[in-house]
């Protein structure tokens, strides 16, 4: 496996991995992560952290992955459904460049545009609505970016 450190966070595409694969939903007060393994590509939802320092937010991540030891880490790259970047974008970026740097693991980041959306529609499928999946709306988020990831390694094989 090339390193890609070479290229910005944004362009890595990190297709050849294999193993546990964790993603992130980064947003500014809460971070949902979800795991899944290259093999079978199944994913699910683990931990959605509300943390007010960066400090807490990244011991919490730190325990996670000494947890799962993942092979590569995700992170959503949100934009406007035009693909203009806005604050959280650039925000996700330095959040995914510190992930890398802090745990020395590659890191890329995927489009999730409609993430929340969808993950919006598979609760309200499970029945859980409105306020009710505030908990837990981040961590399917970062299911579906993983789902993603998988559906893009699938064609790119």
């Amino acid at each position: 496996m090339l390193s890609q450190s070479h290229l910005p966070i944004t362009e890595r595409q990190h297709f050849d991995i294999h193993g546990t694969v964790m993603a992130f939903d980064f947003g500014e007060k809460r971070i949902g992560i979800a795991v899944g393994e290259t093999e079978i590509h199944s994913t699910h939802p683990i931990d959605t952290i509300h943390a007010d320092t960066n400090e807490a937010r990244f011991s919490q991540i730190a325990a996670l992955i000494e947890d799962w030891q993942p092979k590569l880490l995700i992170v959503g790259l949100p934009s406007y459904l035009t693909g203009d970047t806005h604050q959280l974008t650039n925000l996700s970026k330095r959040f995914a460049q510190r992930l890398e740097g802090r745990f020395n693991l590659p890191t890329m980041m995927v489009d999730e545009r409609l993430s929340s959306s969808e993950a919006s529609q598979h609760l309200n499928d499970a029945g859980l609505r409105g306020s009710a999946q505030k908990s837990v709306i981040d961590a399917i988020s970062a299911q579906v970016i993983l789902q993603s990831y998988f559906d893009q390694a699938r064609a790119n094989t």
